[in-house]
This record gives C-alpha cells, sequence and structure tokens, in this order.
C-alpha cells in the first residue's frame, strides 16, 4: 500500500465539465487515497477564428448527423442527463494553469514553458476530461501516465463518436475502456473494461447509460493502485494483458446518407418492436430438475417448466429443503400491483408444486428472498432497494410465518444482498445503485463482534 495519497491533475477544456465526469470526481473526493492537486485547461481559441461561412461549409456533411442528435434527444429524455454541463470548480479547489497546445491536425502538443510549470506539481496520475489527441512529452509527465477513458470496445471500434455505431450497425453491446494514454492512438495499456447492452433505438439513450456505468471505473483503479502499490499494480495489468489486434475500420462521424440509412433501420426496428409486442407475450418462467449426482445440469431442455399465470411473474427462486420436501421462495409480482412481495411454494420431485402464498408484503417494492440458517434458524434477507434500506426477517413457523427482526443498514440502494459468512464475520455482497443511475458491484464489510442475527 502507499503511505501516501495519488496526486492528480484534470485535463480540462473550460470552466464546465459533464455531469458524469462531476460525479467521478466526486467520488475521488469522497476517498482519502487521492487528492486532486492541479487542473490543467486548454485555452485553445483556434477553432472560434473561423467565419460563419467557412463553419457551415465544413459541418455540410454533418448537418442531418446534427439533426439527428436534435431529434434524437427530443424524442429520447434521459434523466439523469450525463452530459449535462457543470462547473468543475464548484467541485474541486486546487491551482490552475492555462496552456495553449501546438495544435497539429487532430493532436494537441502542449509547448515546453507549460510542461516545466506543469512538473513542478510533481502529479502521479493526469486524467483527461478534455483536450484532442494528447501527443509528446505530456505523455510521461505524470508518474504513472494520462489515464483517459475510450467510450467504445477498442478491439471492434476505434474512432467515433461514442455510442453512435453500435446503434447504427445493430450491436448487441456497447464497450468502454479505461487506459493509460501512449503514442499509439487507442493502443495503450488497458486499466478495465465494461460492456452495456445496446439501446438499440437511440444514440442518446446509449451513450448516457454506459457513461453512467463506467464512471467507476477511474475511482476503482485509482484505489486499487494505492492499496497494491505501484510494482503489484502495474505487475499484475502486464500479466493479464491481451495482445488486440485490431482489423475493422477508423470509425468516424457518420455522413448525411450514412444518417438518413441509419434512421430508416432505427425506424424499422421500432415498428416490428410495436407489432411483436401486440401480437407476442413474453414472460418470464422457472425451471427446475432433479438430479441425484452432485453435479450441474447443462441441458436446459430436460427441465421442467413452473409457469406462471399470465397476470403476473415470478422470479429470484431459493430453495429449502426440509422433510424431505422443496419449499421454492420467490419474488411474485401481479403486474396489476406493480410491487414485488415474497412468496412460498411446495415442490416435489414429481414436477407438482402448490400455489404460492404470500409471506412478506409491503407498502414497497421486494424481490430476491435471500435465505440463510444461522444457530438451527431460519432467516431471509429480502431486497429492500425500494425502501433504502437492508431488512432481516427470522423464520417463526416454516414456511409461511417470517416475523421482521431488524434493519442491517439504512440510506443505501442496495440490490440482490447476498451475504457470506467467513471466519466468524459476515461478508454483504450486492449491488450499489447510485442516484444518478450508475451502479456498480461493491463488496461491504459488516463487522459485528457477536452475532449478526442477535437481538443485541
Amino acid at each position: 500500500m502507499m503511505n501516501r495519497k495519488l496526486k492528480i491533475g484534470l485535463l480540462v477544456d473550460s470552466d464546465n465539465i459533464p455531469n458524469w465526469a462531476y460525479k467521478m470526481l466526486e467520488i475521488l473526493n469522497s476517498f482519502d487515497y487521492a487528492e486532486i492537486s492541479l487542473i490543467i485547461k486548454n485555452g485553445s481559441t483556434s477553432n472560434n477564428k473561423k467565419s460563419k461561412f467557412r463553419t457551415i461549409y465544413e459541418l455540410r456533411k454533418k448537418l442531418v448527423w446534427i439533426l439527428y442528435n436534435k431529434i434524437d434527444s427530443k424524442l429520447f429524455k434521459v434523466t439523469p442527463d450525463a452530459f449535462k454541463s457543470k462547473k468543475v470548480k464548484e467541485l474541486v479547489s486546487c491551482d490552475e494553469i492555462v496552456v495553449v497546445p501546438k495544435q497539429k491536425k487532430f493532436s494537441d502538443y502542449i509547448i515546453e514553458d507549460d510542461i516545466a510549470e506543469i512538473k513542478k506539481y510533481d502529479l502521479d496520475i493526469l486524467i483527461r476530461l478534455g483536450f484532442r489527441i494528447l501527443r509528446g512529452d505530456i505523455l510521461k509527465i505524470a508518474r504513472y501516465g494520462i489515464w483517459s477513458y475510450h467510450h467504445g470496445d477498442n478491439t471492434v471500434n476505434r474512432g467515433g463518436p461514442a455510442g453512435t455505431w453500435e446503434v447504427f450497425e445493430n450491436w448487441d453491446v456497447t464497450g468502454v475502456i479505461l487506459q493509460i494514454l501512449s503514442e499509439d492512438l487507442d493502443g495503450g495499456l488497458k486499466l478495465s473494461g465494461s460492456f452495456s447492452a445496446t439501446e438499440k433505438l437511440s444514440v442518446k439513450r446509449n451513450k448516457n447509460k454506459y457513461y453512467w456505468k463506467a464512471l467507476n471505473m477511474m475511482p476503482r483503479k485509482l484505489k486499487e493502485l494505492h492499496t497494491l502499490g505501484p510494482d503489484e499494480f502495474f505487475s499484475s495489468l502486464e500479466k493479464s494483458e491481451d495482445l488486440d489486434f485490431y482489423s475493422n475500420r477508423l470509425f468516424l462521424t457518420p455522413t448525411n446518407f450514412q444518417v438518413l440509412k441509419a434512421m430508416g433501420v432505427i425506424a424499422k426496428r421500432k415498428i416490428n418492436s410495436l407489432v411483436y409486442n401486440t401480437f407476442y407475450f413474453n414472460q418470464w418462467i422457472l425451471l427446475f430438475k432433479f438430479n441425484s449426482k452432485q453435479e450441474w445440469s447443462k441441458s436446459f431442455f430436460r427441465f421442467k417448466k413452473i409457469v406462471p399465470p399470465k397476470d403476473r411473474f415470478w422470479a429470484d427462486p431459493f430453495i429449502v429443503e426440509k422433510d424431505n420436501k422443496y419449499y421454492l421462495f420467490i419474488e411474485e409480482l401481479i403486474y396489476k400491483e406493480g410491487l414485488g412481495k415474497i412468496s412460498v411454494m411446495e415442490l416435489d420431485q414429481k414436477g407438482n408444486y402448490t400455489k404460492p402464498k404470500t409471506i412478506i408484503e409491503n407498502d414497497y417494492h421486494m424481490s430476491y428472498p435471500f435465505i440463510i440458517e444461522e444457530d438451527g434458524k431460519l432467516y431471509l434477507i429480502p431486497e429492500t432497494a425500494a425502501n433504502n434500506s437492508v431488512d432481516i426477517y427470522e423464520c417463526v413457523e416454516f414456511p409461511y410465518k417470517w416475523n421482521f427482526k431488524q434493519t442491517l443498514m439504512k440510506g443505501i440502494h442496495a440490490v440482490d444482498s447476498t451475504i457470506l459468512k467467513h471466519d466468524n464475520k459476515y461478508w454483504l455482497f450486492c449491488n450499489i445503485k447510485e442516484n444518478n443511475g450508475a451502479s456498480s458491484l461493491d463488496e461491504l464489510f459488516l463487522f459485528y463482534s457477536d452475532n449478526l442475527f442477535s437481538d443485541e
């Protein structure tokens, strides 16, 4: 572990940064492993010197693309908006240096005098939130390089615009990586990667979703660097790094014709979706199979179905075996009610099952009835994220009577909480959903001196 905070510098284009980046820096500020020591602002004004006629002439091949984005934003609203502008200085208080890079066609080079000034701050890492393609000495000025997001899977999609071609070309997933920049564009050392299901009807929604999701990658890897120390951190990256050869084209801003073609394809997708939903009914079901061998059964066609009535769905099954009978605890949601509740049904080896009976119900959504046994007693920890809590229920008369016991945590939107006991300590694994809609897999350690389920 490093015995000091990481010193961070920010590369920005202006005093404003997008909402997702603001939230990322907010997370960094909440921890004690890093501090933002310097803001490096792009002072270049060359892009503003073009005449209006020249600007319109250069944009003539992108007019439909610009129009598409305006229509997309009107039709597909997003809340919260990852790209809403926020003042970085409302969050960060540190020195600022304004630099005017030497600009080439696509790249920015920081001049020697500015490099010398930045060196005085002895930065560990620069986080790129602005500028164009950075080249030259700036890439080596921070001890551990410039860390930058590439909002795309760089094994299949290099270039841009972010989140666009995945929608236009009907890709199932949209990727993002965090990397350390090098002279090789999109070829730097990969720090982390993530994927999201593509929102195939809207570029706006697609970008909004995966920008929010990816913001946690930066704080997580910075914490890992601080915890492991640089030697172990970079050694592990080198061992896990794959050779990613890229043979696809360099993706560019779509032309007017490409946008018009994509709009027609997206409209067709929407019509097909409406037709499908009119004539077909999608419903979650449960599958089960009894196996005398202690091994995973991989042939789903051998499983038997438990199909709920069409007015509801059943999900998140947990099984308890007692007296040679099987009890299936589930989330049950009746569509017209709109709230999940915890129910149980009895199941035998012939595939017969009883009608579910509600055992826990509240005026907020409940699901994922995780069950754990402790000292001969059964406890149930349902997902109660809608109540911003993690609660425990105790079984007082199996399987139908459960009483509320205690609240483990309040003020937390914890999804699918799962508890593991190890060395007389309890570990709670859950998916934490932030207020901004982003989520990340977090490990929360809950320590109780005696027993997690005691009355003390």
